[in-house]
């Protein structure tokens, strides 16, 4: 019984230094080698300011940026608390927001229909994408709101589209801190978040 216990006891504590410290440490040093921007979440910098990640969403709510999907991670966009709403179709808090959001929108762009990510969250709450149909519906107000042409606009959204991974795989999207941040680069009147 005693031989048993001390070999039950250095086993456990051989595979937790291996796989507990040992094989994490390993494979943090081979993420940060080979792939150190994807390792260190893809964060942007504009003038030596962190101004978020590629891989999380952000909320804009100036009329002169293009707009992310509404979030219900926690109070919004909250990064340590990430989740879907798990709101049912018949629940009354989820029918309010969707349409107050399809009013705001309406009243935004009344001729275009709206499209579907501009008024449902993702699963994470977090989706730092839109789709390139959201983005084209967002184009009028951003021209306006910044003094440039819609096709000017539009060349920026053509220029921030990822097309599917693979050719096959997800749908084509549009992240939209890269493209806000590109907007401010070429806009004739900078907008504030």
């Amino acid at each position: 019984m005693k031989k048993n216990l001390i070999i039950a006891v250095l086993m456990t504590l051989v595979t937790t230094v291996l796989f507990g410290l040992l094989f994490p440490l390993l494979i943090t040093g081979l993420a940060q080698v080979l792939f150190p921007k994807q390792a260190n979440g893809e964060l942007i910098t504009r003038n030596g300011a962190l101004v978020g990640s590629k891989l999380i969403g952000q909320q804009f709510s100036a009329p002169g940026y293009f707009h992310s999907r509404p979030s219900s991670a926690g109070t919004g966009y909250d990064a340590g608390n990430s989740g879907g709403s798990n709101l049912g179709p018949t629940n009354q808090t989820l029918i309010a927001r969707v349409q107050g959001d399809a009013d705001r929108l309406h009243a935004e762009n009344p001729t275009a229909a709206i499209p579907m990510d501009l008024l449902t969250t993702s699963g994470s709450g977090l989706d730092p994408h839109i789709s390139p149909e959201a983005a084209e519906f967002q184009v009028p107000r951003i021209a306006k709101e910044r003094g440039l042409s819609e096709e000017a606009v539009r060349e920026a959204v053509r220029q921030h589209t990822e097309l599917r991974q693979f050719g096959f795989l997800g749908e084509p999207r549009v992240n939209v801190l890269e493209l806000n941040l590109t907007l401010d680069e070429i806009s004739a009147k900078p907008a504030t978040r």
